[in-house]
């Protein structure tokens, strides 16, 4: 069975720090982030959890390689990424909550 996944990139409300993650269900993880679900996690710890860039793939270890890549760039070549899909910088939540 095929199972699908995202990667994504979340910041906080001044968009001073960026997580970079992957998951097979966006809108969960997400609504996780937002409500402090693991209070002691990094992104709780920053309140990092505005959704600003993600993108889909058919398997979730196309995904999670995504991770991997994205992660290993300078902060201004992920800011350029987000730009490019994302040049408001707008939380996307709402854009994925009800799919």
């Amino acid at each position: 069975m095929e199972r699908g996944g995202f990667a994504y990139i979340t910041t906080t409300k001044r968009s001073t720090a960026l997580y970079v993650g992957s998951t097979a269900n966006l809108q969960t993880r997400i609504y996780q982030h937002k409500n402090k679900v693991y209070p002691n996690s990094y992104t709780a710890r920053y309140n990092i959890d505005k959704l600003v860039y993600y993108e889909c793939f058919t398997f979730i270890e196309e995904a999670i390689s995504r991770e991997r890549q994205i992660k290993s760039w300078r902060r201004e070549k992920k800011v350029a990424l987000i730009d490019k899909f994302n040049p408001e910088w707008k939380d996307l939540y709402d854009e994925i909550e009800d799919w």
